[in-house]
Order: C-alpha cells, then structure tokens, then sequence
C-alpha cells in the first residue's frame, strides 16, 4: 500500500522526467549527464560570457524557492462559504506563493486566464518577503501584523520586488491551458522589469499585447514634470499559436445598422458598387425595367447570379429615379467582432462599482472596474473556463465572471486568493467592520452575486463560492517543523494536530493527490462509519478506525463500472494487519489496484 507524503508538486522532479523523457540518451545512472545535454542541443548552447540576460539579487533563489514543494494544506471554512455543496467557485485566504504551489497537482494545465493586480511598487504599497525555511510560518506571523511599505529608500527597493513577482509567475504559467492567457496591470515603476520577466518565463514570441489604461484624471500640480494618468496591462499567451482569436462584443452603435433579421442573421442593405478598387470587378447589370448598369462591383457575375436568386441583392430605384444595387451584408460575413484597441479609457469605474455595493467608494483604495476586467474575459471566448486572480484584491473578477455569465448563459468560473492583509484601523473599510482585505472580498461576491440574481431574475446562475485557508498540514509528520519527516504514523488519531478535523484531512489529501477542490464529495454511512466518494468513485476515502473486511466489501460496492478507483485508508486504521493484508488482496481482486494511505 503506498504512502503519501504530504507535499505539493515536486517542478524539479516533474522537469527532469521531462528531460529524460525528451532525450533518453542524456541520462546515466538515473541522473542527467549535461555534457551529452549539450551534445545533444548542439548549436542551441550559449557559451559566451558576454550574453544578454536580466538578473538581479537573489534570482537564484527565487528560481529555487518557487520549485520548493509546499507541505501547507487548505482547511474548508463552509461557515464564510455560501452554496457550499453546488458552488464551482473558489475563495482562498493565504500566501499566493504557497497556495500556487499547493494547486498544482490539481490544476496543472487547467487555467484559461489569469489575472493580476500585483503591487505596483509605488513606495507606499507591500511587498512582503518570503522565507525560504518556512514560508507558511512567515505567513501567519504577516497575518498578525500590520504590514510595511517597500520604500523607495530602501537600497533594494525593485530587488525586493522582482524577488516577489518572479516565483508566482512561474508557478502560474504551470497552470496555464496550452491555449491560456495571463493578463497582469501595471505601472511605470516596475513596467519595464516586469516586462523582461514574462519575456523570460512566458518568452518573447508569447508577448500579445500592452493596453494602456487610463488611472486618473488630472494632477498635474502634484508632478514635477509629467502628469501620469495611464497604467498597462501586459498580456501573455502561454502558447500564442494556440491562442483563439482575440476580439470583444460589438457594441450597441454598431450593432443599430444590422437592424433587419432573416433566417441567416441579422444584416443591412449595402451597397454593391465600388468604384476604384484597385482590381474593379466589372460587368452589366440589368435593372427590372431592362435599363443597363454597368458599374464596378464588390463580387463576382457568379457571385451576383446565385445571390440575386436567393434574394441576397435587390436593384431598387432611389429618390432621384437611379438605380441601386444592393446586398445583403450580414453580421457575421467578413465582420467579425472587433478587435481590442490598446487604449482603454475609465478611471473613476471600479470605485463606482463597489459604491453601488456598499454605499462607499473608499471601502477599497485603487479598485479595477468590472468593464475592465470583463473586457479581458471576453477576448478569448473558451468553453467552460477557468479563471483565476491570485492578487484578487475586492474581487472585481470574481463580480465580472458572475456578470458576464448572467449576460450570455456562460459556465465560467473563478478562483480567487488573497492575503488576508490588515486593514488601516483609520480607515474606511475598518470602520465598517472590515478588518482585512478577504472580508472585503468575500463580503462583494455575496452582494455582487444577490444583485446580479435580483437585477436578471435568473436563479440558476452560480453566485457561491468555497473558502479555503492556507495552514500548516494537519498531520504532524507532514509538518515541516517536525523533526523527522520520514517517521511511521503510529495512531493517526493522536498524529492529527489539535483542532483539526476529518473534513480538513480529506481536502488535504485530495489536494495532493491532484482532485480539484469542487470535486462532488458524498458521505456515505456504512456500519456508522464515513465513507468519502468523491467524484462519483474516482477516489474513496475511509478515515475511520477498527476497519474489518465486511466494510471493504461494502466499499468494493461503490466502485464504478466505468473507471477505475483509488482507494485511500488511515494507515492504522485496520483491526490488525492481517485485516489490512486481506483488504488489499480482496480490493486488487475486484479490479481496485490503486490503494493508498496515509
């Protein structure tokens, strides 16, 4: 029976299967020999000590800290959850780092867009630093505490940046589709840095494009120089080629001239002359009363003949007594939804958002607008989407996911991680109870969602969300301050850390066994124990004490006819061991050859 471990995705033994599985004939003993590497890559090896690459201080490490596995866990709060067991959304209070790390085995390659507002480096907003030892003990003591402003003083004032954006951005390209998209604002303070990084872990090739957005208005008094009233939002493709067309919905103006409707769409009588075309496509055309036109012409004779018999083109006599020939130009023909200009105007939209909510535009310093972010969205249109914001801030994408599938009947959904980060004791969102950024966040989805229901009538649309918070494990040999990491759990029971709960255990384990969080999970009750079937039998789970051969028969019952089933026991948990040998013999003799503990 195999034993978890309890970590996140190792990257640096995933990228090594990689290796070996490209080029077999590089491996040695197990080990990757780099001298046959290069052989092997041939002219694609750079040699010169003189070669263009962006480094800073501690990039080394961060390459390393973002490879380091995460032993953390995400503990279920159902009680701030709303639509528990139906939601697909997810809201995760913690340390992005951590968490990215923790969501790779079950959302590895799932992600359809992510979007960021990361700190902009300004001076004034945090720039936490993290702690290669023990990252998740640094995050709850940041958690307890006001945090620090980078200062521009500081002697590594964009180091201290660049040490934190580098590491998610490589974790959250892993969970990129193939045809994914990341789109991440910014400002002129780190731009031009930010812009080298996603070259390097995005590459060059995948850049799609910079949209400046307009931030303010004004303030020219407070510049000495220039007045800055624009920021940039960078999008990368993880594969451009992969990449579905890029465009926006036509807006309400264009759409009046397509006013007439027939079975093949809406369209508007167009004109078929065109005079001066380079290459003018000429020929006679005989109007109802037998006057000749002839003319220069946007289609072909045999074009003409075959529309005019399906009544695409009509030949009417204007007000002056002329004839005009015209066609049907339809909406979908030759016209497809424009294309994104990288100019995007608005600046005081967010904050209107959230006054509509809470009756208080200050509840949220520097709020996105739920336009902004819906255009993002909309640019590539994906089936069933994933979308995640992992510097989710008052969770303006969460408010334009639900928004947009209220619009059109899609099936998106979110994932939302925050650092529940102190509010200011003087400010707004303090004095309206809100004593950290999540309660802001969690508190908009609900209002977002109750308004978005009210405003539609549309009672099926998916408003909920499961909150999830970043914790040490719950088993105490998966912890990472224990000692001997390697140890036999005697008693799972007497091993689980105080306070915590069979429920926390199962999300751990179905973490890092790579089930995604809003997997269906069904309690059944046999013998007055608790079974977990999770996704319809994909995976069962029994974290009970004194199991006998009778409740392994009546877990063979749940199996699936269709796939195949992974089975997952408290190590301990057996009568004895002859009870565990004869339940792992009577499981594989029932075509269960997937049997796990912990």
């Amino acid at each position: 029976m195999e034993r978890l471990d309890g970590k996140s995705l190792d990257l640096t033994k995933e990228n090594i299967k990689a290796l070996k599985k490209l080029f077999p004939e590089v491996v040695t003993e197990g080990k990757i020999d780099f001298e046959k590497l290069k052989l092997v890559l041939g002219e694609e090896i750079e040699t010169s000590n003189e070669k263009y690459e962006f480094t800073w201080h501690g990039k080394a490490r961060s390459l390393k800290l973002a490879q380091t596995p995460s032993t953390g866990t995400l503990r279920p709060d159902k009680e701030s959850s709303k639509n528990w067991d139906t939601t697909e959304n997810l809201y995760i209070e913690g340390d992005n780092l951590e968490v990215l790390k923790l969501l790779q085995k079950a959302y590895f390659g799932k992600i359809k867009m992510i979007y960021i507002d990361p700190p902009y480096n300004t001076g004034k907003d945090f720039v936490y630093k993290d702690d290669f030892r023990d990252n998740i003990k640094n995050y709850k003591q940041l958690t307890e505490q006001s945090l620090k402003s980078n200062s521009e003083t500081s002697g590594r004032y964009h180091t201290e940046w660049l040490n934190m954006i580098y590491p998610r951005l490589k974790l959250a390209r892993n969970l990129l589709d193939d045809d994914g998209m990341i789109c991440i604002s910014i400002d002129e303070n780190e731009s031009s840095n930010l812009r080298k990084i996603c070259d390097e872990i995005f590459g060059e090739t995948n850049f799609v494009g910079e949209f400046i957005k307009q931030s303010k208005v004004g303030g020219g008094s407070d510049s000495k120089h220039i007045a800055k009233e624009h920021e940039y939002c960078f999008i990368y493709a993880k594969d451009i080629n992969n990449l579905p067309i890029m465009s926006i919905p036509y807006d309400e103006e264009y759409l009046k001239r397509y006013k007439e409707v027939d079975e093949n769409g809406r369209y508007f009588w167009d004109t078929f002359a065109r005079p001066g075309l380079q290459n003018p496509i000429k020929y006679t055309i005989t109007a109802p009363d037998g006057t000749k036109i002839n003319g220069e012409w946007i289609r072909s004779k045999e074009r003409f003949d075959n529309d005019y018999k399906e009544g695409k083109i009509r030949i009417i006599k204007k007000g002056n007594g002329e004839w005009s020939v015209q066609f049907k130009q339809y909406l979908s023909e030759g016209k497809r939804p424009r294309s994104m200009t990288t100019n995007f105007g608005g600046t005081k939209e967010g904050k209107n958002d959230l006054k509509k909510l809470f009756d208080n535009e200050k509840i949220f310093s520097y709020p996105k607008s739920v336009r902004f972010i819906s255009t993002l969205i909309n640019l590539c249109k994906y089936d069933n989407p994933i979308f995640l914001d992992f510097f989710s801030g008052s969770s303006t994408t969460a408010h334009a996911t639900m928004q947009l599938n209220a619009e059109d009947g899609g099936n998106r959904k979110f994932i939302m991680v925050q650092l529940p980060e102190l509010t200011d004791e003087k400010s707004e969102a303090y004095k309206s109870g809100y004593k950290n950024i999540c309660e802001i966040g969690k508190e908009r989805i609900r209002r977002a969602g109750e308004k978005i229901v009210k405003e539609t009538g549309k009672t099926d649309l998916d408003i909920g969300f499961k909150v999830f918070k970043l914790d040490s494990s719950n088993i105490k040999t998966w912890d990472p301050e224990t000692a001997n990491l390697e140890q036999n759990l005697f008693d799972l029971k007497d091993n689980i850390k105080e306070g915590r709960t069979k429920e926390d255990l199962l999300y751990e384990i179905l973490l890092k066994i790579g089930i995604p969080l809003t997997t269906p999970v069904e309690e059944v009750n046999i013998q007055g124990k608790t079974i977990y079937n999770v996704g319809s039998g994909a995976v069962l789970l029994c974290l009970e004490d004194k199991i006998d051969l009778n409740l392994v028969n009546e877990i063979i019952k749940l199996k699936p006819k269709d796939f195949d089933s992974k089975v997952i026991f408290k190590e301990t948990g057996f009568l004895d061991d002859s009870v565990k040998t004869n339940a792992i013999q009577t499981l594989k003799k029932n075509g269960i050859m997937d049997v796990r503990s912990v």
